[in-house]
């Protein structure tokens, strides 16, 4: 992506989650409240934390609007020390220190940082969706370039061209086309996994690992965006930045696999109507992990 290279991250003194990014919260599960204690990087979230304000069973209450709290000053200068460090040296330890400050302080913890990742399950789930559709031999939509009758006979990249069309439609935004290229970039992966896939007749371990796949490099793509940058100033090479950053990458990867699994091994499934929680448990055990890294 272009506008990776250059990209300073998000300041602060700005929402920690902007307003254009999609609530991840499954109306089905509690809303997550922010806590009104500072964590030790000095991070205060928004809200009372009042437990009266909660839904309460039985009640036919709104839950409290979640307002999502103002970034500090410097708020990646912890994560970019890290992860100068680990650009100069290339010790994996500072890489993963980098990863624990980007969620702690850089997102103000797990929870600001799944609620910022909104986007990435909320495509998560309707690329689930639109692959299981076509391979059901329908249509993703009414009227949608994901058609199994109109890509009869396609190559595999105009296909994958369609499946992006169809998921995450061009509108301007950093966070879309960082979403598009994950896409892609997952889908590709996917062939070469599976060399015999069908793009449109994915099996469910398919198109479990696609999913996969985009969740891991759209979070490295926002990483990239946000403090990707320092890899690059600070690696004594530029082949040496493009080695420390797919580090970083195949480092995310493995962790967002190990979490698909974990959820798996406690029995849980992707099921229709909870396609989306799955996605977000999946997330929250990844950023569990990256802050806490010790």
């Amino acid at each position: 992506m272009g506008t990776s290279s250059s990209s300073n991250g998000p300041p602060g003194g700005v929402p920690m989650v902007p307003p254009w990014v999609p609530d991840p919260v499954s109306p089905t599960t509690q809303p997550v409240t922010p806590s009104p204690s500072p964590d030790d990087d000095g991070v205060i979230p928004t809200g009372d934390g009042n437990q009266d304000d909660q839904q309460t069973p039985g009640h036919d209450q709104q839950a409290p609007k979640y307002i999502p709290p103002i970034a500090p000053a410097a708020r990646f200068g912890g994560a970019r020390r890290s992860i100068g460090r680990f650009a100069s040296s290339g010790d994996s330890r500072d890489m993963r220190r980098g990863l624990r400050h980007y969620v702690r302080s850089g997102y103000g913890g797990v929870e600001t940082t799944i609620r910022r990742f909104g986007g990435t399950i909320s495509t998560a789930g309707t690329l689930y969706g639109a692959l299981s559709s076509v391979a059901g031999g329908r249509a993703a939509s009414a009227g949608s370039p994901l058609d199994p009758v109109l890509l009869s006979g396609r190559s595999a990249r105009e296909i994958m061209d369609a499946v992006i069309e169809a998921v995450r439609p061009t509108d301007g935004t950093q966070d879309t086309e960082a979403s598009r290229a994950a896409i892609k970039d997952a889908l590709s992966e996917l062939l070469t996994m599976f060399p015999d896939a069908d793009l449109l007749n994915l099996s469910e371990d398919q198109r479990g690992f696609a999913i996969e796949r985009f969740i891991a490099i759209d979070v490295y793509r926002r990483f990239q965006l946000d403090i990707g940058k320092t890899i690059q100033d600070k690696a004594p090479t530029a082949t040496v930045g493009l080695a420390r950053l797919k580090e970083v990458k195949n480092y995310i990867k493995e962790t967002v696999a190990a979490a698909f699994r974990k959820l798996r091994t406690l029995g849980r499934r992707i099921t229709r109507g909870r396609i989306n929680e799955f996605f977000q448990a999946a997330l929250s055990e990844t950023f569990q992990v990256f802050e806490g890294y010790l």
